[in-house]
């Protein structure tokens, strides 16, 4: 062990229930977007968990700012400069369906090493377990030669307006990293394209179900006429599903779009059998001829791939059939290689035979580091250092991480290799051994990073 990380690890050890307090108190706030909330422009509970954020830093001993607006707030610390950059989000997606959960997804609790709640992983974990890794730095006297900036933003699991506002306004780092993602870290990020396909409804279906774009829908529900026929062609096509009166709930599972492969998407299973039962509409014939259970939509983009970032991902995440129009909600995972242009060519010439539109409803253009920027070799570096794990790569990803949204960023953190990633999932926790290691990385990063 060199002689920064035999000073780190103490300091660690005395500030560890107190990063897992500080944890706690700020899962407890429901963080979920509710944008129809007056003088908040994201929700009360967001600016709640927000505020909570900046009392944590500002007991650490940071200098901190609130966002007048409520968008974002940083805390910082330190003197120079230059500025590095750490990158978290403290809003969450709701916790879905609560009976899949073992403990209320809202109250922390820790039981055989692990803590559990909404947002333990995905990121009010991972940026405070980063935000009191800095603070051991600090109470080790530890000159910190440049300033380290936390920037909280409070929209990261919808439009990412908050960020958008930040760097219209505010100081830009020079580089950084946000702790949301895998380690040893994330070089490229697919280009995220979200959409609806979006056509009049000229039939007496109605559907409704899905919460969001980035999530494989777990669950598809039909309540009609055709209730008997429907459960025979799920039988057949081997379709799980639950009957609640005369409503039919067809069974998938959740997972991350960027993973989209993993999981099993219920939207997709209920049109596939309605269709088999004789329903057709723009949308059934569209997801029928083109998708079925395909996770890359190879029949519309061919095997869209490259070797820095993998497969194109194609994720159905909402459907509604009301009395007015039907829409496929949609979000696409683009190769950092691909040109955009094309997807969307491809998809709406398609969906427009079928009397779909393509409407664009966000993009978040593609990133790429070299992976001999002095960026990523600190960061692997110190990751191999701690972790004296020589053989893991730094890897590509489909997700969309704040990283993005600024230049010369990366995705560090926190889950490691083969570990269990349950963000945006029932039962949502991190294992307070594993962190307590990321936090290691992490005062070390910052440390080799203001040298």
């Amino acid at each position: 062990m060199d002689k920064i990380s035999e000073l780190l690890l103490p300091e660690l050890r005395k500030v560890e229930n107190d990063f897992h307090n500080a944890l706690m108190q700020l899962v407890e706030i429901p963080s979920v977007i509710q944008v129809d909330e007056q003088d908040y422009p994201f929700g009360k509970n967001i600016d709640l968990a927000l505020r909570k954020a900046l009392e944590i830093c500002e007991h650490l001993g940071f200098r901190t700012f609130y966002d007048p607006k409520g968008y974002y707030g940083y805390a910082e610390i330190g003197t120079g400069e230059e500025m590095i950059g750490v990158l978290g989000h403290i809003d969450v997606v709701p916790a879905g369906k609560i009976e899949e959960w073992d403990t209320p997804p809202f109250q922390a609790m820790i039981k055989d090493g692990k803590m559990y709640g909404r947002g333990t992983q995905d990121d009010k974990g991972p940026t405070l377990a980063a935000l009191f890794a800095t603070k051991v730095l600090m109470n080790l006297g530890i000159t910190i030669n440049k300033r380290i900036r936390f920037i909280f933003g409070t929209d990261e699991e919808t439009l990412w307006r908050c960020m958008n506002r930040y760097c219209e306004i505010e100081e830009i780092p020079s580089m950084g990293f946000t702790p949301d993602s895998t380690f040893p870290l994330v070089y490229a990020e697919k280009g995220l394209l979200q959409l609806h396909l979006e056509g009049k409804n000229d039939t007496s279906l109605r559907l409704n179900s899905g919460n969001a774009f980035n999530a494989v829908p777990d669950t598809a529900r039909y309540a009609g006429e055709k209730s008997k026929e429907l459960k025979v062609a799920l039988d057949v096509l081997g379709f799980a599903y639950e009957t609640a009166e005369d409503v039919i709930v067809v069974l998938g599972k959740s997972v991350h779009a960027q993973v989209n492969e993993k999981g099993i998407n219920a939207i997709n299973r209920l049109v596939i059998a309605l269709k088999k039962i004789g329903y057709t509409s723009k949308i059934i014939d569209f997801v029928n001829d083109f998708i079925e259970e395909d996770p890359y939509a190879i029949k519309i983009f061919g095997d869209c791939n490259d070797e820095s970032s993998g497969k194109l991902k194609f994720n159905i995440g909402k459907i509604e059939l009301n009395d007015q129009f039907e829409r496929l909600s949609i979000d696409i995972r683009i190769p950092v290689t691909a040109d955009k242009q094309k997807v969307v060519k491809h998809l709406s010439q398609i969906s427009n035979e079928y009397g779909l539109r393509y409407k664009e409803f966000d993009y978040l253009k593609s990133i790429y580091l070299p992976r001999d920027s002095f960026l990523l070799t600190t960061l692997m570096n110190v990751y191999q250092e701690v972790t004296g794990d020589k053989i893991s790569e730094p890897i590509s990803s489909g997700g969309a991480t704040y990283a993005r949204s600024m230049d010369n960023f990366v995705a560090f953190g926190a889950t490691f290799p083969n570990q269990t990633k349950t963000e945006h999932q029932p039962n949502e926790h991190i294992e307070l051994e594993e962190m307590f290691k990321a936090m290691m990385i992490y005062s070390k990063a910052i440390y080799e990073l203001t040298r």
